[in-house]
């Protein structure tokens, strides 16, 4: 085989390889997500911080679970650090309406504040999915996301993601950047992380102190 034909199989192969990464295994499939009208249109570029992720403006790949992987979350009960919000109820954490217009955000007090989700029983995750706001470009600050056994998150904590990178939070130190809040959602890969309640923390936004949450959908399978 000349030079020339092993060259073409080469570079054939190279482009064989992303393609082939994203079919999904025997035992997975795609997960199918309902996503809510967009906001607004374009790449914001006018939101600055040293720790955000670069901007793309694609839109995000498929992402691939077990099969049989369920929403969770539908209409479970939400408790928070601030159980009396500004504005919204606790449980549009999880009534299934994404839409980004007024009436559909709980907006939780300045600072430092949490949500829990309760499951019900302990899970499997596969996927976890976070709306803040997406009525507007905003960069939430201090997110973090941990799962659990425990409903104090005292112990047995899995953390699946944490972009509060100077720990100002006192969660430790996170390696994930900061985003920007679109249509789409914030997808976390919970990797199969076990727990019956979900938490999420958050420190205030670009547009001012104050937390928000449109809605958050948890997948998985029970444990049997």
């Amino acid at each position: 085989m000349n030079k020339h034909i092993l060259a073409f199989a080469a570079l054939f192969g190279l482009l064989l390889v992303p393609l082939a990464a994203r079919q999904a295994a025997p035992d997975k499939e795609e997960l199918k997500l309902q996503l809510p009208k967009p906001m607004f249109i374009g790449t914001p570029t006018n939101i600055k911080s040293a720790n955000l992720e670069v901007v793309t403006g694609k839109p995000r790949e498929p992402f691939y679970v077990p099969k049989g992987t369920k929403l969770l979350s539908l209409n479970r009960p939400v408790k928070s650090s601030d159980m009396q919000p500004v504005i919204g109820e606790l449980s549009m954490v999880t009534d299934g309406e994404k839409d980004g217009g007024d009436g559909y955000f709980v907006e939780l007090g300045p600072g430092k504040q949490w949500i829990q989700i309760d499951l019900g029983a302990s899970c499997a995750l596969h996927a976890i999915l976070a709306w803040h706001y997406h009525s507007q470009a905003r960069v939430y600050r201090d997110v973090v996301v941990q799962v659990s056994d425990d409903k104090d998150f005292l112990k047995g904590v899995t953390t699946v993601f944490n972009n509060d990178h100077d720990n100002t939070s006192g969660l430790g130190v996170g390696r994930n950047k900061e985003y920007i809040e679109t249509s789409e959602g914030r997808l976390f890969d919970p990797k199969g992380a076990r727990g019956r309640y979900v938490r999420f923390y958050s420190s205030g936004n670009t547009t001012n102190d104050l937390n928000h949450y449109v809605e958050v959908e948890v997948y998985g399978t029970p444990l049997s």
